[in-house]
C-alpha cells in the first residue's frame, strides 16, 4: 500500500555534488507570455531549492524572444528541418534538440521533460535531485497536479480528477514495484538520463509522433533499461475549453492505436498498451450487462422482459 498523501522528500546530497540537469520544454511558440511566466516561476523554484548546475532549455518552432542568460536557452526548430523517418510534431522537436550540432549534454547529465505550463514546486525539484543522486534507474515519472494553478475551466479541470488517481495508482504500481513502464509515461515530468535520450533517440516516424513519451517509454524497455518512481509533485492546468479537451483525448486514443498496431515493438511490450485501449470498452460492455442481470432479477417474469433482451 501506498500513502496517497505523501510528506515533503528530504534531500539526500548537496545540490553542488548533482550533475548537470537540463529542463527541456518544448512549444510551438503561439504563447510566449505563458512560456516566459512559466520559466521565470520555476527559476524562482530551482532557486529556492539553491539548486546548482541546470539550465531550462526551450524548444519552439517560433522564435519567443526569452532573456539570454546562463538559465535560459532557446533553441528554434527550422522549418526545413526533417527527421530521418519523417517523425511529426512534438517527436521531431525533441529529435532536433538530440543532434549533434544542438546537443550540449554529456552522457552522464540528466533531462527533465516538461509542458509549456508545467510548474515546478520545491517536492518536484527535491524528488528528482534524490532520483538522480540514487542513479540507480535511467528514466522516471512524478505526480502532477491539476488542481494548484488558477482553474480555467472547470469541467476540464474535474474531468482530469481521474488523471491524478492514475498517477497515484497504476503509474505509481508500475514505476515503483515494476520497474517497467508497462502502461506507458506521460509527456511531462519525465525524468531521462541524457545518454538514454540519445541511444533511443525520438526519430519513431508517424507511428511514433503522437504519443511520443509513450513510444520513446516502450522502446527503452525494451533496449533493457528500467525505470524509477519519483516523489513530489508538479502542476499543470487542464485544457482550457472541451473542445480542447476532446482533442487531447482524440490524439491520445490515435496515438496509443498506432502504438498498439506499430510492427516495431513486439507485442509483449504492449500489453498495457492494449490494457489502456480496451478497458473503455470493457468497463461498458460490463456495466450493460450488470444492468441487464438486474432487470432480470427483478423482472423476470414480466412478458415484455425476454423481449427486450434481445434488443
Amino acid at each position: 500500500m501506498f500513502n496517497t498523501h505523501p510528506v515533503k522528500p528530504k534531500l539526500k546530497t548537496s545540490q553542488m555534488s548533482l550533475p548537470f540537469i537540463c529542463f527541456r520544454l518544448v512549444t510551438k511558440g503561439k504563447y510566449p507570455h505563458l512560456v516566459n511566466r512559466t520559466v521565470d516561476k520555476n527559476i524562482k523554484t530551482c532557486l529556492e531549492v539553491r539548486l546548482h548546475h541546470y539550465q531550462f532549455e526551450i524548444v519552439t518552432d517560433s522564435p519567443i524572444g526569452l532573456p539570454n542568460n546562463s538559465f535560459i536557452r532557446e533553441v528554434v526548430v527550422p522549418s526545413t528541418y526533417s527527421t530521418t523517418n519523417g517523425s511529426l510534431y512534438k517527436a521531431r522537436a525533441l529529435q532536433f534538440s538530440l543532434e549533434d550540432e544542438v546537443n550540449i549534454l554529456s552522457d552522464n547529465d540528466w533531462i527533465v521533460r516538461l509542458d509549456e505550463e508545467t510548474v515546478l514546486t520545491e517536492s518536484s525539484v527535491i524528488g528528482i535531485a534524490n532520483f538522480i543522486h540514487d542513479d540507480i534507474y535511467s528514466f522516471g515519472q512524478g505526480v502532477i497536479i491539476y488542481t494548484k494553478e488558477e482553474i480555467v475551466c472547470w469541467i476540464t479541470t474535474l474531468a482530469d480528477l481521474v488523471r491524478i488517481g492514475t498517477d497515484y495508482g497504476r503509474y505509481r504500481f508500475c514505476f515503483k514495484c515494476l520497474h517497467r513502464p508497462i502502461l506507458g509515461t506521460k509527456g511531462s515530468f519525465l525524468v531521462v538520463k541524457a545518454s538514454v535520450e540519445l541511444n533511443v533517440t525520438f526519430d519513431f516516424g508517424v507511428d511514433g509522433s503522437l504519443t511520443e513519451d509513450c513510444f520513446f517509454a516502450l522502446k527503452a524497455w525494451m533496449r533493457g533499461y528500467t525505470c524509477g518512481f519519483i516523489e513530489g509533485e508538479m502542476w499543470e492546468k487542464s485544457p482550457f475549453s472541451p473542445k480542447d479537451f476532446i482533442l487531447q483525448r482524440k490524439r491520445w486514443i490515435q496515438g496509443h492505436l498506432k502504438t498498439l498496431f506499430c510492427k516495431t515493438i513486439p507485442m509483449r511490450y504492449k500489453f498495457g498498451i492494449c490494457f489502456i485501449v480496451t478497458l473503455p470498452f470493457c468497463f461498458q460492455y460490463l456495466t450493460w450487462s450488470l444492468f441487464r442481470l438486474f432487470r432480470y432479477q427483478y423482472h423476470k417474469l414480466h412478458p415484455f422482459y425476454l423481449v427486450s433482451l434481445a434488443v
